[in-house]
């Protein structure tokens, strides 16, 4: 079965609704019992039986388990990146540079939030499927494009090798401060937020001084 999961995720896409409803069904309920039991004691009889679909069906789309977590890793990111891509709207980009700070960090930690399974399953599978860590690094890639397309619109005096370096340093600290701070408990994850908001801040003002307004 090792080559089912290295040739990455769904066996095939659905084109009609129904088959999307039905996929959609079958990671909704993934994630639910991926969060509620852990990922290694769920299995895919109990993920069709939760989502009301026949084994065979599931097979159709999931040649296993792990290519169901790697749809939901997909679709993790791809919300995301969607939920990124609509802040770095033309009037968010002309925001005094500290409400610009605070209000994309304050996107991504809603993202985090707002999605406690993204946390709960991925810890306990770190490490142990090189797919995720592909899913990331291009989510991250993509991430880094976009917001070296925002740095350049703020500041067209920058380089594009400039705007690449800040865009990926922004995407990778603020991404690692804001998963490790999931794993604390309340006040001190809401410290660790409020920090990693002062830390993006004082880096960008090296660049974008004195303040756009």
């Amino acid at each position: 079965m090792a080559s089912s999961t290295s040739a990455g995720g769904m066996r095939r896409t659905p084109r009609q609704g129904r088959s999307q409803e039905r996929v959609n069904r079958i990671l909704n309920v993934a994630e639910e019992l991926f969060i509620a039991e852990g990922y290694t004691a769920t299995t895919t009889n109990t993920i069709a039986t939760r989502a009301q679909v026949p084994i065979g069906s599931l097979y159709q789309f999931f040649p296993d388990k792990a290519a169901i977590l790697q749809a939901l890793a997909r679709r993790y990111t791809e919300k995301l990146h969607q939920a990124l891509l609509e802040f770095h709207q033309q009037e968010n980009l002309e925001l005094p540079l500290p409400l610009y700070v605070e209000q994309m960090i304050e996107v991504t930690n809603r993202f985090f939030t707002t999605h406690p399974g993204y946390h709960a399953i991925f810890m306990e599978v770190q490490g142990t499927m090189p797919e995720l860590g592909e899913i990331e690094a291009t989510a991250d890639t993509q991430l880094i494009q976009e917001f070296t397309r925002s740095i350049a619109q703020r500041n067209p005096a920058l380089t594009r090798e400039d705007c690449e370096a800040i865009a990926f340093v922004l995407v990778k600290t603020i991404g690692t401060l804001l998963w490790l701070a999931l794993s604390q408990e309340g006040g001190f994850r809401d410290r660790l937020v409020a920090e990693t908001k002062k830390l993006a801040l004082g880096y960008l003002q090296t660049y974008f001084t004195p303040l756009r307004r």
